[in-house]
């Protein structure tokens, strides 16, 4: 029972994340465009990354909804943060010369070292989410 719970909060913080970076993104739309085009990418990349990342970020908050798709949202909820991340190091390693922060909302007022214990805190519960889940009893199935 108490496994579940800590399956439920670790979701509901992931769900969280997620809803709230992407719909900022999407409330602040230009500036994400602006943002995103001041990235270390090329900028032929923007509109493929300012639709799929918000998109991306709402698939998996709405895949932790469901249990049928929760594993597999918490996989993806791992990889992203961990993308998210190892671009933070990168960064704090000064391998570009300007990084505009493209978070939304109040994700954007941190510094780029608490940027990387936010991410690694989500990547940390991301991989609990996951241990815990594949060590939940499996249901017996009845014929």
């Amino acid at each position: 029972m108490k496994r579940k719970i800590i399956i439920e909060i670790i979701s509901s913080l992931l769900i969280l994340l997620f809803l709230y970076a992407s719909v900022s993104k999407w409330l602040s739309f230009k500036t994400f465009i602006g943002e995103m085009n001041n990235q270390p990418f090329p900028n032929w990349m923007t509109p493929f990354l300012v639709w799929s990342i918000p998109f991306i970020e709402v698939l998996i908050a709405v895949g932790l909804i469901f249990e049928k798709t929760r594993v597999q949202s918490l996989y993806a909820s791992f990889f992203l943060m961990l993308a998210f991340t190892i671009y933070t190091v990168v960064i704090l390693l000064h391998a570009f010369k300007y990084i505009p922060c493209s978070c939304g909302g109040v994700i954007r007022k941190l510094t780029w070292p608490q940027h990387l214990f936010f991410n690694l805190f989500f990547v940390g519960i991301s991989l609990l989410g996951i241990i815990l889940k594949k060590r939940e009893p499996v249901p017996a199935v009845e014929v």
